[in-house]
């Protein structure tokens, strides 16, 4: 039992023991806001709910109350600090766990009440128990001290073209907050870069000015010394837990900076917002020169991040070569999207960043410059010379790609495939159709060596949302990505983001369908897809056959997308055979599987801002 409050990325967890059979849970309900003092005086604030459960009684295993990352590694069995344990206090029928933060800040409340029912103590172990020949019936109140945050309502969200789909519309309001936007819940309650960047970029269409902005100032906001983007912040508990373990008595907040990808993303989606979007060019002077906390403007915050971009690519511009590429950082096996440990293949080199977010951002940054915005803004961000920007751009999009290209000839290809099918069970026809000429592809990344990592993947998408490659490159990377798997990523039941049947035998054993970024769906690398193809359907520069392509292409995604309505609001799922057939399965249900999915994931909400396909028409760029 797991309630999780954006305020403070806090929240409260019950775990129970085994029971006898499954246990079926029934909101009994719709939980109601409740503010409560602590033993101080101090507000806390929450909910109250109402639940059944089929069982004649439940053991208590274990109660957890503070920062939903330490309610995280507990899910994943990892340890957790001693000093946030809590005893319970039991009162007639109600069991209360509730405690101060760990620096004497109002902290956590969770109580419990058996409704009819009755609390047993055995020893260390508490049962609830319901009424005889009931099921059990439980009041629960959660609450937390952590300030609470200022949720944009739907006023100030949602545009007029904001999408009707009402679950998506109602997990957006839910992380939808003034101080930033919430990754996912309930895992990830706080702000994450990457994620903020590519959502309101995605979303752009369905937002209010003020919620693009607030979402973009976010991210400044949150910008090291040096202009490079956070990745994830430590604030509440957490951030006093990680402040003790270095002997500092704080609770400031934290950030991550380990991530390469979000640092390029932040000038094309600025640009998208302040220069593209005619909303946003009409504030963008008033939004740059606003003030921020630290003294500053808006505008120096984004120099800074200009200047530092300009700096970190100067190298390849100059001398294009793989190993002045933008590496993850030493000591990591990740540093973009695909953040787990598998995710890029054991590649040193992102093709997303190297081959798309590195020229997307200096072609912004040139943009910029040629604008004048900036020019308020220029000493107060450090005065970076951004005069080359552009000629660096140009370098990068020409150079960068070819470095990751994979041509593979009919024969290996069609082994491949058959190798794979029968591995996996997938069936192998559509793919040896689609292979016969040979597969021709781009690689995930290049590992330390220079070597491209050879696994079919859907960044892609990024390519075309962001770019404007030639019409025949575009042509060849739209028919490698969307080719039926195992030869590209299509499948009936969503476009996989990871396709290791041209990879050696360890890698294809790593990528599987329980790995998080394996062979599994992710719901906004889809949307990603959806959006660069009605991207490129706007250019008037492509040959007919090449916008046929596109159309046929961009129908075949929202197919398999409409498959997936039930979940696309979700982080990801997986897949299984079943008569031949793909079918759906829930990412985390099955013992094997690396992770569980969010319930509701900040970017599995932008199908709100891109428009459905109609046939024989191009959506307006």
């Amino acid at each position: 039992l797991l309630v999780a409050f954006p305020a403070g990325n806090s929240g409260v967890g019950l775990w129970f023991q085994a029971s006898p059979r499954p246990a079926r849970w029934t909101i009994a309900a719709p939980p109601a806001a409740r503010t409560e003092a602590d033993a101080r005086g101090r507000p806390l604030h929450g909910i109250a709910a109402s639940a059944h459960v089929d069982l004649p009684a439940l053991d208590v295993r274990t109660a957890l109350l503070g920062s939903i990352r330490v309610l995280r590694d507990f899910e994943a069995k990892a340890p957790v600090p001693q000093s946030t344990a809590t005893m319970p206090r039991i009162g007639g029928n109600s069991i209360t766990w509730a405690r101060d933060r760990l620096d004497g800040a109002p902290g956590y409340r969770l109580v419990l009440t058996v409704v009819g029912g009755r609390v047993e103590s055995r020893g260390q172990r508490l049962r609830l128990v319901a009424a005889a020949g009931k099921p059990l019936h439980l009041h629960v109140v959660a609450l937390t001290g952590e300030p609470p945050l200022v949720p944009l309502d739907a006023a100030a969200l949602f545009a007029g073209g904001g999408g009707t789909d009402a679950r998506a519309r109602n997990a957006l309001a839910f992380l939808s907050y003034r101080e930033k936007f919430l990754a996912g819940s309930w895992r990830f309650d706080t702000y994450f870069g990457r994620d903020t960047l590519m959502s309101l970029r995605l979303l752009m269409p369905a937002l209010q000015a003020e919620a693009v902005e607030s979402g973009i100032a976010s991210v400044l906001d949150r910008l090291a010394p040096d202009g490079q983007v956070a990745h994830e912040e430590d604030i509440g508990e957490f951030a006093v837990l990680r402040h003790r373990r270095e002997g500092q008595d704080s609770a400031a907040p934290i950030h991550d900076y380990a991530m390469v990808d979000d640092d390029f993303m932040l000038a094309p989606v600025a640009a998208a917002w302040l220069l593209d979007n005619a909303a946003g060019r009409s504030r963008a002077a008033a939004f740059l020169a606003q003030e921020r906390a630290d003294g500053t403007s808006n505008g120096a915050a984004l120099v800074r991040n200009f200047g530092w971009v300009a700096a970190r690519t100067r190298d390849f511009a100059a001398q294009p070569r793989w190993s002045n590429l933008v590496a993850i950082k030493d000591g990591r096996m990740a540093g973009q999207w695909r953040d787990s440990n598998e995710g890029l293949g054991r590649g040193r080199y992102a093709y997303d960043v190297n081959a798309v977010f590195v020229p997307a951002a200096l072609a912004a940054i040139a943009r910029f410059a040629d604008s004048g915005l900036l020019a308020p803004h220029l000493a107060a961000g450090g005065s970076p010379d951004l005069a080359m920007a552009g000629t660096m751009a140009r370098r990068w999009a020409q150079a960068a790609p070819p470095l990751f290209r994979v041509d593979l000839g009919a024969p290996g290809a069609a082994a491949a495939i058959r190798r794979y099918a029968a591995a996996t069970g997938v069936p192998p026809g559509p793919a040896l159709a689609a292979a016969q000429g040979g597969v021709h592809f781009e690689a995930l990344a290049l590992d330390a060596a220079g070597r491209p990592v050879p696994v079919v993947h859907s960044d892609t998408g990024f390519l075309l949302l962001f770019t404007d490659p030639p019409a025949a490159d575009l042509a060849r990377i739209v028919t490698a990505t969307l080719a039926p798997f195992p030869a590209g990523l299509m499948t009936d039941i969503g476009l996989l983001v990871a396709n290791p049947a041209f990879a050696a035998a360890d890698a294809r054993k790593r990528f599987g369908s329980e790995a998080y970024h394996g062979t599994v769906v992710w719901s906004w690398q889809q949307a990603v897809m959806a959006a660069g193809l009605a991207r490129q359907r706007a250019r008037p520069d492509l040959p007919p056959a090449v916008q046929a392509q596109l159309a046929a292409a961009e129908a075949a995604l929202w197919r398999v997308i409409d498959t997936g309505a039930a979940v696309k609001t979700s982080e990801l799922w997986s897949w299984s055979i079943d008569k031949g057939r793909y079918r759906i399965e829930p990412f985390g249900a099955r013992g094997a599987d690396a992770d569980e999915s969010n319930a509701v994931q900040l970017w599995s909400t932008v199908y709100l801002g891109i428009p459905r396909p109609v046939p024989g028409v191009s959506t307006a760029r």
